[in-house]
């Protein structure tokens, strides 16, 4: 259950459409595979099997969890290196404790994000607190990672905290669908509304929850590509209400308007389907990655391993956030 709720008949709802709009017709429906991320925490990795062009400026996303740990379970990661692009980590339920080389940190719990700008390169660690390896507990988020353009890729790191009360809180149309804006704007009956998050690259970053039977439309610049994936439960997307369910990912062609819409029938814990709309321009530059350096060339990499064996990017803390084991 996200941790970011709201009374949708008190919100301000997105504008309907106008004569001429066009609906964003789905191109392809993927399904995630599952895996392991950092020390051992369970991941979707969203993006797979979908073509660079398809995502650009996005570059990869996991879903981490959902899932219930057993006390001593939880899993991070441990000090590591980026360059190039920005971080994005959302957390709908549970709690992270995020530390870096440039004096960025903080605890991400329950419907806030971190959005860490790696830029010139920074080391940093995202590990479960203490007190959540001690207890177990629900864990549920998602990392996204945004390319930054060729002209920011050395831009100074910077990191945003952003709370989950600091979401714009918007309603569809028919009252139905939640919609937490984190970054990027949305057109309403009063005018454009923008969410917290501070970006190099022209994203919108969306959480929304759609209650049974109810549907999702919204307006969606036409120069932004359009990925909608599903968190959790079941629906359909686009104008012929292609069938989408949790862990897949909609890939939606050219439009002025995207649709979502929740199955009437969920599972039992699954209240209501819950789906992240995401859209940026493309930037339409070469991309070289190889682990958590995303650059342009092969020769920028290079040099990224280069400066961060150099110790170029920072060092890590003296008083320095490590994983936590029972028993530590």
């Amino acid at each position: 259950m996200p941790a970011v709720t709201a009374d949708t008949l008190t919100l301000t709802r997105v504008a309907a459409p106008a004569p001429g709009d066009t609906e964003r017709p789905v191109r392809s429906i993927t399904t995630g595979p599952r895996g392991l991320e950092g020390e051992g925490f369970p991941v979707v990795r969203a993006f797979a099997g979908v073509s660079a062009a398809d995502l650009d400026p996005f570059v990869h996303m996991d879903q981490m969890g959902e899932v219930e740990y057993q006390p001593g379970e939880p899993r991070g990661t441990d000090w590591h290196p980026h360059r190039g692009f920005e971080t994005v980590t959302y957390m709908i339920d549970g709690r992270f404790a995020h530390q870096d080389s440039h004096g960025g940190g903080g605890l991400i719990a329950d419907g806030a994000t971190q959005w860490m700008t790696a830029g010139s390169g920074i080391l940093h660690i995202e590990t479960p607190p203490a007190e959540l390896v001690r207890s177990g507990g629900l864990f549920h988020g998602v990392q996204l990672w945004v390319n930054l353009p060729r002209k920011d890729k050395f831009a100074a790191p910077k990191y945003q905290a952003i709370e989950g009360g600091e979401v714009r809180l918007l309603s569809s149309s028919d009252g139905g669908a939640l919609i937490r804006v984190i970054a990027g704007e949305f057109a309403t009956a009063d005018g454009v509304q923008r969410g917290p998050g501070a970006t190099h690259t022209p994203i919108t970053l969306a959480h929304a929850t759609i209650e049974p039977g109810a549907q999702l439309n919204t307006a969606w610049s036409r120069d932004f590509n359009a990925l909608v994936y599903v968190l959790s439960g079941r629906g359909s997307v686009g104008p012929v209400r292609h069938p989408i369910r949790q862990g897949q990912l909609a890939v939606l062609g050219p439009g002025d308007r995207l649709t979502v819409a929740a199955d009437a029938d969920q599972d039992g814990n699954r209240p209501a389907m819950e789906v992240l709309l995401l859209g940026g321009r493309p930037l339409r530059e070469p991309v070289f990655q190889y682990g958590p350096f995303v650059m342009n060339t092969k020769s920028e990499v290079i040099e990224a391993f280069e400066d961060f064996q150099a110790g170029r990017f920072g060092a890590i803390p003296p008083d320095a956030l490590m994983p936590h084991r029972l028993g530590d």
